[in-house]
């Protein structure tokens, strides 16, 4: 069975035009699914996450136990209304949130405007043992920086090596990355706008921005073409997910997550202590401190 990393990859001549937002690469035919497919896919989630959260805290035992370096990031990008936020929940949500770390990032501030665009992306970096998961990343540095001509031409194209040297870093120094870019159409950003204006509860997620961005649609898939063409390698690939299924888009963000995992061959550590002997002197302690008192 082909990898859903594999599938899911992009090379240096990306076409974002030629990807189909609803499409479900990867997915099982209907011997395995069912006539269910949506059901079936979401009840993946269960066994997927039992699995991420294992892996998870064998990364954070080998941390925690012999010094282990390895960390992995989950990169998120995506156009507004994306799914950045959904698949953080059902994806790092499966996870035990005390080796999670998950930051958002928004424009920068007055402080980190001061200071290259790396700066508060080397600060937000996850420790040691941890699973980092960014909502947005360096990537909008490429992205909403060219698109409003935040900063010159010649900045913008410049970061792209920085970029890639830094990603080297960061494999070099232990970290696995897994970098997302959640592909949804024109046609399904209008309705998740939509119903952010018709929910109650979703009314707070809304951004006249968004609209004024979504203009720019044009610009922006150029932008992400470039970002994913030249800062995709081998130790730093891009892989674009499908993004108008919902469903689809968490069993493959999963499933990414997973097959990474399993590439960095975990294990729990073993133990710097005799276990027979600690095994005797519990059994040899049976009398309560209480009952002695």
């Amino acid at each position: 069975m082909t990898s859903v990393r594999a599938l899911l990859r992009v090379g240096p001549a990306v076409d974002l035009s030629g990807i189909d937002p609803r499409s479900t690469p990867g997915l099982p035919g209907r011997k395995v699914t069912g006539d269910d497919v949506k059901g079936w896919a979401r009840e993946q989630l269960t066994p997927l996450g039992a699995e991420l959260a294992r892996h998870q805290e064998m990364l954070y035992a080998a941390a925690k136990a012999s010094g282990d370096k390895r960390r992995l990031l989950l990169v998120l990008q995506a156009m507004d209304c994306g799914g950045k936020d959904g698949t953080i929940k059902k994806v790092a949500g499966a996870m035990n949130p005390l080796g999670l770390h998950i930051v958002a990032f928004g424009p920068p501030t007055e402080e980190e405007r001061r200071h290259d665009f790396l700066w508060r992306i080397r600060r937000a970096l996850p420790a040691a043992g941890r699973v980092g998961a960014f909502n947005r990343s360096h990537y909008e540095d490429v992205l909403v920086a060219r698109v409003d001509s935040l900063v010159t031409e010649r900045t913008w194209k410049s970061r792209y090596w920085q970029i890639n040297g830094f990603e080297q870093e960061l494999v070099n120094n232990g970290y696995a990355l897994v970098k997302v870019m959640l592909q949804i159409s024109y046609e399904e950003q209008r309705a998740r706008l939509l119903e952010r204006l018709t929910d109650p509860t979703k009314h707070w997620k809304y951004n006249p921005a968004d609209v004024d961005a979504r203009a720019r649609w044009a610009d922006y898939q150029a932008a992400y073409q470039d970002a994913l063409s030249r800062c995709g390698t081998d130790h730093a690939p891009w892989y674009v997910v499908p993004g108008d299924r919902k469903w689809y888009r968490d069993w493959a963000v999963a499933n990414l997550v997973l097959e990474t995992f399993r590439d960095m061959h975990l294990s729990y550590p073993k133990p710097d202590f005799d276990l027979e002997e600690e095994r005797r002197r519990l059994a040899a302690d049976r009398e309560s401190p209480l009952v002695r008192a």
